[in-house]
């Protein structure tokens, strides 16, 4: 208990270390009053501080080694400038530089609070060098409570004169039209918000009266437009916003663009939760300059309705910490919505056939997506014969058994795993009646009547009738396999993001490891690049820092992996797959934040360099040790009538040996003593006839109960004592068996039997009657009786 103690004091007094303690105003403003980053956990006496987040933090500033970056935990309790945070701040980081607040985040979100962490340090040394300037925010959730209270106030002030006050309902009010949570210190909402971007329509799209052409396409993505405010930005409003580009030569020219006329700043997000709305929409914009816009993306926004470089028409954020600031300094009061939830996504089997395949490829594809479908498998390959009529087994007896299965055997067909919400039956309800005049008849736009082929009676497209028969067809086209994934340093710090991402997209972790290679190890892991320029670069880039390594599991997981990680340069990444990791985390196409193996050999390869030899179970994850793999669950236990087999074929094992034994002891006729070389495996063989066992098993049944009462009686001093006679005797009995020839094996039996126990209960007889013989009293080893 004293250790206990000990380590949970000096645990403390490391976090004490490591986080400053703010109790009192006067600490407050001294803290304010300092140079650096302060990343401030606020918190209230009853709930504490986030002790969950301690590790993240010890962890960056080991990282980082930065003396600007230091971390405090402020009792709202007790300090006056934190007084509106009672009640609402678990979990809550405040982000001061010098006293300004330039980030905030709620809840426990250990990545976001990494990337804030290492944005803000870089944008506070611009500072200090004097390269950029402090930007400053609200606290839009405080912003908002301000505005509450405003409005509580009103009503009172309604109602005491006699005007009807806004309706309040439990731990909810009426807040600009709309009901808001707004609980007490006890009982607060939890919930995660849903990611938002802020647009801003440029004053060059208002005036050529392109904002409802635009707010148009934007709703045709699907992206919902929470908010839209028509405002003139005064200059203080335009500099503030583009405070990066003060160093660009059109800096003036840009703000003088921007306060010319009105604009349209919005507020959007899509679907359940908003994920990935700032990457979609500046996708949906285009390139900053309309010229490269027009060539590289031309049916972008910007291209669309863009002049030139800064009168582009469209402004997006750029990340998820400038939307929070912009929607800070734009809209303060806005409270964002509540995130949905995820929706479980399911997985269907899709098989375009081959005629379908040969002519309306392209078409069907296009259909798929945009149906919504999420195409997370997809081969083209021929099926034989023998192939198609296993996958169509069950088909079998039916009178168009023989025409599905020649004609999938026909020519290539496409094999697409979809993922979708309801794939299974949203794929069934695109394809229509399995009959093809009962498609043509009852729907008419479906698949099957769409592209039937004339004369043929089988319909283009197979879909799976259920999860479980769908799970089943993704297997047999798709078989698990396993690939090697690599979270770069680079990107170790949203390896959280990554793996959420990766488990989204039907991978298994099957194995994990995270460690720091050594430049040796890098070179021999990146010796396929060993003739391109870069590849210096790539080892010590790769040995700069920890590595997370990944060994997925998944049907097709080779290709998955790299149809997911994107292509290798982020930049062409973001153009061509803005949803891939690379796209979303890359940096350049050196810091492309992961890595993947580029073949199943490679694969095998890496794997085994990076884990050893691992094996893997037929869902894809690692195989463990028999025992293990019963209790989870991975393989059945044995049977009763297995375990009858098993023993008998130990016993059939046991006899063999016995019966070869015993023939030759017939043959050869040896005396009692003998025991021929040969059966050195059967140590207690002293039955040299037929007769013989018989005797010895009368002489046992008849001496069993003296043997059983010496064995009750007999003290352990006495056993150990026969012990330590056999040891000194052995060298003797050694020198005395050499001349008998065959005999040199018995001392050894006494061992062997402690070791093997008598397999038959004939052998144990056996033992113990020779015993008998010998006067078990004085405990003589075989070896000696023989001699």
């Amino acid at each position: 208990m004293a250790d206990k103690k000990k380590a949970s004091m000096a645990r403390r007094k490391q976090e004490i270390q490591l986080q400053q303690e703010i109790e009192t105003q006067e600490e407050w403003e001294d803290v304010m009053s300092k140079e650096g980053l302060y990343v401030i956990d606020v918190y209230q006496e009853w709930c504490g501080p986030c002790v969950g987040m301690v590790g993240v933090f010890k962890k960056i500033k080991n990282d980082l080694g930065d003396p600007l970056l230091k971390y405090a935990v402020a009792k709202a309790d007790t300090i006056d400038a934190l007084e509106k945070y009672r009640g609402r701040c678990e979990p809550c980081f405040l982000f001061y530089a010098t006293g300004v607040l330039v980030a905030v985040i709620r809840g426990a979100n250990s990545p976001q609070v990494m990337r804030t962490v290492t944005e803000q340090l870089q944008q506070e040394h611009k500072v200090i060098d004097g390269s950029a300037e402090r930007k400053e925010i609200k606290d839009p959730y405080i912003s908002m409570v301000d505005t509450m209270d405003n409005d509580m106030e009103e009503d009172e002030e309604e109602a005491e004169e006699g005007r009807p006050a806004s309706k309040k309902d439990g731990k909810q009010m009426r807040f600009k039209g709309e009901l808001v949570n707004f609980g007490d210190e006890n009982d607060r909402s939890q919930e995660s918000k849903k990611e938002v971007t802020v647009a801003v329509i440029k004053p060059d799209a208002v005036q050529a009266g392109k904002v409802d052409e635009i707010l148009e396409e934007i709703r045709a993505k699907g992206i919902e437009i929470l908010k839209d405010e028509e405002r003139t930005m005064t200059e203080e409003e335009a500099s503030n916003m583009y405070t990066h580009l003060q160093d660009e030569d059109f800096y003036k020219d840009l703000i003088a663009f921007m306060t010319s006329g009105p604009s349209h700043i919005l507020v959007l997000t899509k679907g359940r939760t908003g994920e990935n709305i700032i990457n979609e929409f500046r996708d949906l914009i285009g390139p900053t300059s309309v010229e490269e816009a027009k060539e590289k993306q031309p049916e972008s926004l910007r291209a669309k309705h863009g002049n030139q470089t800064y009168m582009n028409a469209l402004h997006g954020s750029s990340s998820e910490d400038q939307a929070m600031r912009e929607l800070a300094f734009f809209f303060p009061d806005y409270a964002i919505p509540v995130a949905e939830g995820k929706p479980k996504l399911q997985r269907t089997l899709a098989l375009i056939r081959p005629d379908a395949f040969k002519h309306h490829k392209d078409e069907v594809l296009q259909m798929i997506h945009e149906a919504g479908f999420k195409v997370a498998l997809q081969k083209e390959m021929s099926l034989t014969k023998e192939m198609a009529q296993d996958f169509y087994k069950e088909h079998e007896g039916q009178e168009y058994f023989d025409e599905l299965t020649t004609r999938m055997s026909s020519g290539p067909l496409m094999a697409l795993g979809l993922a979708r919400e309801d794939a299974v039956e949203g794929w069934r309800s695109m394809l229509g009646p399995k009959e093809l005049d009962k498609a043509k008849e009852e729907a008419p736009d479906s698949l099957r009547a769409k592209f039937a082929v004339e004369d043929v009676v089988i319909n283009q497209f197979h879909g799976s009738d259920s999860e479980a028969a769908a799970q089943k067809e993704l297997d047999f086209f798709f078989p698990m396999q396993q690939t090697m994934a690599v979270i770069k340093p680079d990107a170790l710090g949203t390896k959280d993001e990554i793996i959420e991402k990766v488990h989204d997209a039907g991978f298994k972790i099957a194995a994990r490891k995270e460690t720091q290679l050594s430049r040796e190890i890098a070179e021999e892991f990146y010796s396929d690049h060993k003739d391109k320029d870069y590849y210096n670069d790539l080892v010590e880039h790769m040995a700069s820092g920890p590595t997370m390594f990944m060994v997925l599991s998944r049907e097709d997981a080779v290709e998955g992996w790299r149809s997911l990680i994107g292509p290798t340069d982020p930049e062409k990444a973001k153009e061509e797959s803005p949803e891939s990791l690379r796209a979303l985390y890359g940096g350049d196409i050196l810091k492309n934040a992961v890595h993947g193996s580029s073949n199943p050999e490679r694969a095998k390869e890496h794997i085994q360099k990076i884990f050893g030899d691992l094996k893997f179970t037929c869902d894809g994850w690692l195989a463990k040790d028999e025992e293990e793999m019963q209790d989870q669950g991975d393989i059945e236990p044995p049977t009763e009538q297995a375990e009858e087999q098993e023993h008998e074929a130990e016993a059939a094992k046991t006899e063999e040996p016995q019966q070869q034994e015993q023939t030759s002891t017939e043959e050869a006729k040896p005396t009692e003593e003998e025991t021929p070389k040969e059966e050195e495996k059967a140590p207690e063989e002293t039955p040299k006839t037929e007769e013989e066992p018989k005797q010895e098993e009368t002489q046992k049944e008849e001496e069993a109960p003296k043997e059983e009462e010496k064995t009750e009686e007999a003290p352990k001093e006495e056993q150990k004592e026969e012990e330590v006679k056999q040891e000194e005797e052995a060298p003797k009995q050694e020198e005395e068996a050499k001349p008998e020839g065959g005999e040199e094996t018995k001392p050894e039996e006494p061992e062997q039997k402690s070791e093997e126990p008598a397999k038959t209960e004939e052998t144990t007889e056996e033992a113990k009657t020779e015993g008998e013989e010998k006067k078990g009293e004085e405990t003589k080893t075989e070896g000696e009786g023989a001699a």
